[in-house]
């Protein structure tokens, strides 16, 4: 896609430092000022300013960089959520209903997932291992299966099964 004329600076600035501080370049820069610093402790008797001056700026680097990672997670978190937003919606035996799910408070999140285990436990029924449903359609058609299918019944102590014990 095409950079966009109304991003703003800070946008770019974003972006670019991203970019740039994921790079080989950036990390062995930092290698390299870590090294020099290293090879001027003699110089500076290892003295306490010595040491601060690496403990300061790599303080201030760290705390910058808490956002700046926060910014892109932030920016690839919702453009995931996007991408799968679209392919649930495209989806025809998909339910809409887990469009931005990730609005749900936690305790809601924890329900779903409830269901999910539901769904999965309903899946190893099936027999047809590429067959795949909603929650609800889950459930409609293994209510529909139990209707139809006769269960075996143990035996009772007497060798008779309910079905077969005679009414006399």
């Amino acid at each position: 896609m095409k950079a966009k004329k109304g991003i703003s600076l800070f946008e770019r600035f974003a972006n670019g430092a991203t970019k740039f501080t994921g790079s080989s370049p950036a990390f062995l820069g930092a290698a390299g000022i870590v090294v020099l610093w290293a090879a001027m402790g003699p110089l500076f008797d290892y003295s306490e300013t010595w040491q601060l001056v690496i403990n300061t700026g790599t303080t201030i680097i760290t705390f910058l960089m808490v956002f700046l990672i926060q910014k892109a997670q932030n920016k690839d978190g919702k453009a995931i959520q996007l991408k799968l937003n679209e392919l649930i919606a495209a989806q025809e035996h998909t339910s809409n209903r887990m469009v931005d799910i990730e609005d749900l408070t936690e305790d809601e999140l924890d329900q779903l997932h409830k269901y999910y285990v539901k769904l999965a436990a309903l899946a190893k029924k099936e027999s047809d291992i590429h067959c795949s449903h909603s929650i609800d359609a889950a459930e409609e058609l293994n209510t529909e299966k139990s209707k139809g299918t006769k269960h075996y019944k143990k035996p009772k102590k007497d060798g008779l099964t309910s079905r077969t014990k005679s009414t006399n």
